[in-house]
């Protein structure tokens, strides 16, 4: 009965929709953080004094923390970006699949 089932869902039209978007949309945020995670890189290794260089007189703090956090942050924002259009668009999708199958 699954076989039958997964078969169906398989040759779904929707299906085959469901799984280009997803693979676009995760190429494309994939895309997005490695051109920054790469361009830090690149920053760490040919201008490490320009990342060096505080941010103020007298502080600490260099130009590299704020760029290393935001890095981070953004990570966590296109994380949250994908969960909301898969828990949005995605699961629309897979429910609207399941009932074309089982109806």
């Amino acid at each position: 009965m699954n076989d039958v089932i997964y078969q169906r869902i398989e040759k779904s039209a929707r299906f085959q929709e469901l799984v280009h978007k997803r693979q676009r949309f995760a190429l494309l945020l994939t895309l997005i953080m490695l051109v920054l995670y790469v361009g830090f890189i690149l920053l760490i290794a040919f201008a490490p004094g320009w990342l060096g260089t505080p941010l103020h007189p007298g502080t600490n703090v260099t130009r590299g923390i704020p760029i290393g956090i935001g890095l981070i942050v953004v990570s966590f924002l296109l994380t949250g970006i994908y969960v909301w259009r898969a828990n949005g668009e995605f699961d629309r999708l897979t429910r609207q699949i399941l009932s074309e199958v089982k109806g």
